[in-house]
């Protein structure tokens, strides 16, 4: 196995990489670090936990340092060489403190730019220039819209969880970008799965790319225990405290479906004395940040997050998720307990399934080409009577949510609203009429009923 400096990294962001813990490069570093280093355009699928984000950050450090373009300090301004996109602010912020991380012996400096917090701070930011920028797609055309930043000098994109982009209905935003910046660039592109949407996104923005594919397409992490708890909706929460309370769990991370229901659960878990906070689209700035940097420190045990909120949540040693709701799409399902077994490290991926769910519990085993073992905990025996209901689609967390990095709808009053008299996408997007689900069978057809096992632990 090839080291990072043979790989081809200098020295100081070798040193940078080593005060973190890493001593050798992952799969996808070793693959991602070389290509992006002599300058191609890059197509890598790498699920989440395979060190994907050092796989770009590293190589681009080094491409800066070796093609210098501005003052050799940190504190001069200097222009934006590098613009990194992600879906959401979580996954922004998290990718910038990598990138202040692993730069901290160089002469160049990073910023980041999300929805959802003051603009004048970003403004300012922008003025003194940084060599690498995070953003999410809304907030960066904000800035270009007010004439706030420059984007003329970029020779590196790097689009981050692109398939999450997608599904969050930022194609037309991401079309937008490309439109402003320089013709003559780098480009990467980084995707959990290479759907044909993927592909197209490809076709479009990369030329003759090198392709890296670290995992199986949608595979699940093998290192991952998954486990199906059978149960009555009505006694989910209850099932989840004893859970927590006899299995000691220190550390798990809830999913939910609904931003409603992750509020809910952190009020009925408070009453069985656990503490948890929730995070979501509805959530402040400062509420999301606040309970995520309690669940990594380790001093908050319970974090409940709907799917979108959760990106950008790495945790190396993360050891429990619980589907507390089983998610609509299957592929969310891979995202979700991806969270878990990083690094090489082991983990437990549990899912309470009540009734409403099983049909979801079979498109999901259809997917990952596996059946999960399931297995029924004492006091919680679900009613074979059950009937099952309607499942409420999950809250749709994507565009023009200021929640989640996005923009806010402009005031009537403003000129560019006053000009606008048909409804944009902009403004339908926060709508009811929701995203249908990928897979147009998923509520429907026939209920597959639990599989009953006879001894803990077994399928």
């Amino acid at each position: 196995m090839p080291s990072f400096h043979e790989l081809g990294l200098s020295e100081d962001i070798v040193r940078a990489v080593s005060e973190q813990g890493y001593t050798s490069p992952t799969p996808i570093q070793q693959q991602a670090i070389p290509a992006v280093i002599q300058g191609g355009d890059l197509l890598a699928g790498a699920q989440t936990g395979t060190g994907k984000t050092a796989g770009f950050t590293l190589p681009v450090l080094q491409r800066l340092l070796s093609q210098p373009n501005g003052p050799s300090d940190k504190t001069s301004r200097r222009p934006i060489r590098v613009l990194v996109l992600t879906p959401t602010r979580e996954l922004a912020a998290q990718v910038q403190e990598s990138v202040a991380l692993y730069s901290k012996y160089l002469p160049l400096n990073s910023g980041v730019i999300f929805g959802g917090v003051g603009i004048n701070p970003q403004i300012k930011l922008l003025k003194q220039g940084v060599d690498v920028l995070v953003a999410t797609p809304g907030r960066l055309l904000d800035h270009h819209q007010q004439g706030t930043i420059d984007l003329r000098h970029i020779e590196i994109l790097i689009l981050d969880e692109a398939d999450r982009m997608l599904d969050m209905g930022f194609i037309h935003d991401i079309k937008k970008v490309l439109a402003i910046l320089p013709p003559k660039r780098q480009n990467l592109l980084f995707s959990a799965t290479f759907s044909d949407d993927i592909k197209a996104l490809a076709d479009r923005l990369l030329n003759s790319p090198a392709m890296i594919e670290v995992a199986r397409r949608n595979s699940t992490v093998e290192v991952i225990a998954q486990k199906i708890h059978p149960v009555d909706r009505d006694k989910k929460h209850p099932l989840l405290a004893h859970l927590i309370k006899s299995q000691q769990w220190s550390q798990v991370l809830v999913f939910t479906r609904t931003k409603h229901g992750a509020n809910r659960l952190v009020e009925q878990l408070g009453k069985e004395s656990i503490t948890a906070m929730a995070i979501h689209g509805n959530k402040s700035q400062s509420a999301r940040t606040k309970a995520l940097s309690e669940f990594k420190d380790g001093s908050l045990s319970v974090l409940v997050a709907t799917d979108i909120a959760a990106r950008g949540i790495d945790i190396d040693q993360l050891p429990h998720v619980v589907n507390y709701d089983l998610p609509n799409v299957p592929e969310d399902y891979v995202h979700r307990i991806g969270r878990t077994g990083r690094a090489g490290a082991s983990g437990e991926a549990v899912s309470l399934v009540c009734v409403d769910e099983f049909k979801l519990l079979a498109d999901i085993e259809k997917f990952i080409k596996r059946q999960i073992p399931q297995e029924i905990i004492d006091g919680f025996i679900p009613d074979p009577n059950a009937k099952a209901q309607p499942i409420q689609l999950r809250s749709f967390e994507g565009r023009n949510h200021p929640g989640n990095g996005q923009r806010k709808a402009r005031p009537a009053g403003s000129n560019k609203a006053q000009a606008a008299k048909a409804p944009t996408r902009h403004e339908t997007a926060g709508r009811p009429q929701q995203p249908k689900p990928r897979n147009s069978n998923l509520l429907g057809g026939k209920s597959a009923g639990p599989r009953r096992s006879g001894s803990r632990g077994n399928g």
